[in-house]
């Protein structure tokens, strides 16, 4: 059987890290069985959920890589549910439900208070069809639950938390179907998922007890289940989901300057004990991928992490990747003698200005200045050759190390640091190290 997941966004928002998460390991997971890898739209929230989003979530993948092979919209599939539906009435495994969210909340605080499980006592199975047809009288719409078979034990091996167990007689038969008519999460996602053919579902530690109602329906479906594997959700550095993990976007990150490959190299080995690898391609990844490496503790996300991650993919990002992110003018040599200065391809331009454009030295000492001076008339001999240049200058200086090197990197660059000055001198060029250096020398 191909193997088969699926990525389910709301369109009610954009993506942020975990969901970039969940979509990409069960991007990898797919790739790593050369199976199917399917992006299907929740879109059943008909107030909530918007054009704009679906447009955002497309890109997204997109940028990342994430290529899927098939796209379903829930919003197209009423039809589908409606008559699965109507099986499971016949079948009597959902009934009708009238209960108030008041009259629900007080009998689970009466339960509490008697120390027993907080689950709906299903009083609603007690009404006959003239109490039901009292009620449409009334105008009261019923919502409707599904029966749960409280006589089977719901156990299943989890890919990540092992072997699952869950009594059915301590769970709350779950609502499927508003008042309204409109779906819940849990039964469409069961009949997408056999309609669909997923054979593996990933998600977020938080939908386990969502996993144990939807057996039970794959059950009454006829349907076999999926693999389930249940990984933990991230956390800041701090210890917990802090606000602004749970709203860091992928736009805000793209802003900020990441790369795709970076986020993909850190996502990809978060909460496993594997190392993050920025040498690694999406396809490496998957190579590697395995579910067993997943631990239960929470991932740490780390902002800081994803930059130094970013900073050593930007280092190893060929010409050909960035070019058309680069500044007019900036080559595929210029990109090779300044990428190991950078944290961010944005900052290509700051290091392009020092080439093309003005620089401000710092006021040196008159030994120093002297020293310029003579750097400038061996410089006309040597051309813009930082070798041969700093080769002669000690020969005929006797300066050495930071005393040889630094002024002449300040007066060429006005900087005290940066990109190996034998790469960037070619860039500067002869004229314009001649001016740099006449200037330095004599201000």
């Amino acid at each position: 059987m191909t193997v088969t997941t699926r990525f389910a966004p709301s369109p009610t928002g954009t993506l942020h890290v975990g969901n970039v998460r969940t979509a990409l390991h069960c991007w990898l997971l797919a790739r790593k069985h050369g199976g199917r890898f399917l992006l299907r739209i929740d879109d059943t929230d008909l107030e909530r959920s918007r054009e704009e989003h679906v447009a955002s979530i497309k890109a997204d993948l997109t940028w990342l890589g994430l290529n899927w092979d098939g796209e379903e919209r829930q919003s197209a599939r009423f039809g589908l549910y409606e008559a699965q539906f109507q099986k499971l009435i016949a079948a009597g495994r959902v009934y009708r439900c009238y209960e108030s969210a008041q009259e629900l909340e007080l009998k689970r605080k009466v339960l509490l208070g008697r120390g027993l499980p907080p689950i709906y006592d299903r009083a609603a199975l007690m009404l006959s069809e003239e109490d039901h047809a009292a009620k449409a009288a009334a105008g009261e719409t019923p919502h409707w639950r599904f029966l749960l078979d409280r006589d089977a034990q719901i156990e299943w091996t989890d890919g990540i938390r092992g072997p699952q167990h869950f009594d059915p007689a301590k769970m709350s038969d779950p609502v499927v179907r508003r008042g309204d008519g409109s779906w819940l999460y849990l039964l469409p996602s069961v009949i997408d998922d056999i309609a669909m053919g997923v054979t593996d579902v990933m998600r977020g530690e938080d939908h386990v007890s969502n996993t144990a109602s939807q057996l039970q329906m794959f059950e009454a479906l006829g349907a076999a289940r999926p693999r389930f594997s249940h990984e933990a959700l991230l956390v800041g550095t701090e210890g917990k989901l802090s606000k602004r993990l749970g709203s860091l976007g992928v736009a805000a990150l793209r802003d900020e300057g990441i790369e795709p490959e970076a986020l993909i190299a850190l996502l990809a080995r978060l909460g496993t004990s594997d190392p993050v690898d920025p040498a690694l391609s999406a396809e490496d990844l998957a190579a590697t991928f395995e579910l067993s490496h997943f631990g239960r503790a929470p991932a740490r996300f780390d902002e800081a992490e994803l930059h130094r991650v970013n900073a050593a993919v930007v280092h190893r990002l060929p010409y050909a990747r960035v070019a058309h992110l680069l500044p007019e003018g900036m080559g595929e040599a210029a990109w090779e003698a300044i990428r190991p200065n950078l944290e961010h391809i944005g900052e290509a331009a700051d290091w392009w200005q020092v080439v093309t454009g003005s620089v401000t030295a710092p006021a040196f000492s008159d030994e120093d200045k002297a020293y310029l001076a003579q750097a400038e008339s061996t410089l006309e001999t040597t051309g813009a050759d930082w070798p041969a240049l700093t080769a002669a200058l000690k020969e005929t200086t006797g300066r050495k190390g930071k005393a040889l090197f630094l002024p002449l990197r300040q007066a060429l660059t006005g900087m005290d640091h940066g990109p190996d000055m034998a790469a960037l001198l070619p860039l500067i060029g002869r004229d314009t190290a001649l001016e740099r250096l006449k200037r330095a020398g004599t201000h």
